[in-house]
């Protein structure tokens, strides 16, 4: 009997021990969540922004030929004619991103009277293409020669490789802005920064083309080469921060 008192004491007090282990594991459970909310509350959100300004060296060219006339077929054998010159031109210039982007054959109208009837049409074949800013002015000049009597439009853009360095300049500044806003309201409260606990990327913004011409008629020809200047683009940015201190 006194050996099973033996072992029912330390029992108990194994027990006992396993009860205040869960006692405290509990309490310390309880804490955690408060601590928990605590650190999450000692955060500090930054936002900062960066811009790279960079040339814009590429010319996006809309450009093409009209013609009007009292007969369609002749109407069209006109556009074709002139546009194949003005395609030729193009090609052996090597411009890139060559390609049709319109073609247009309508009737036009005399509406008085009791029935409209067709006095004659009109017609147009379009094409876009890419080429160096510094050349566009002499080729259009060129292709008005050649046959083309209407631009559409003319956009300049910086080349991809240089839109990519520019982007990542921006990342750049942005985070070094934000780093510094941080740093500037901590310092100023008597705190230091822990560690960066959220980084959000609000991507760099690619910059519009910026326009040049639209739906500009030009003469058949010209006296003086076209002067084209390209400009600059700037490439915007941001970065947001959340750092716990």
């Amino acid at each position: 009997m006194a050996a099973l008192q033996r072992w029912v004491l330390p029992s108990a007090g194994v027990l006992l021990g396993a009860t205040a282990l869960t006692l405290g594991l509990m309490h310390t459970a309880a804490i955690a969540p408060a601590e928990a909310q605590e650190l999450m509350s000692r955060v500090l959100t930054v936002t900062g922004e960066g811009s790279e300004s960079i040339p814009a060296t590429l010319a996006r060219v809309q450009l093409g030929v009209t013609a009007q006339g009292e007969n369609a077929e002749a109407v069209q054998q006109e556009i074709a004619q002139r546009s194949t010159a003005v395609i030729e031109l193009l090609k052996s210039q090597n411009v890139d991103k060559l390609q049709t982007t319109g073609i247009n054959l309508n009737p036009q109208y005399d509406y008085n009277g009791s029935q409209p009837r067709i006095t004659g049409y009109s017609g147009s074949n379009t094409v876009s293409f890419q080429m160096p800013t510094d050349k566009v002015g002499t080729l259009l000049d060129d292709a008005i020669a050649a046959g083309a009597n209407q631009i559409d439009s003319i956009s300049f853009i910086a080349a991809d490789n240089v839109l990519d360095a520019a982007r990542d300049t921006a990342l750049q500044a942005a985070t070094a802005d934000a780093q510094t806003q941080a740093d500037v309201v901590l310092q100023s409260l008597n705190l230091s920064a822990q560690e960066i606990v959220g980084i959000q990327i609000n991507d760099a913004i690619p910059p519009t083309p910026l326009p040049y011409a639209t739906s500009q008629k030009l003469a058949e020809a010209v006296d003086v080469s076209t002067p084209v200047e390209g400009g600059e683009q700037t490439v915007n940015a941001r970065v947001t921060l959340q750092i716990r201190y």
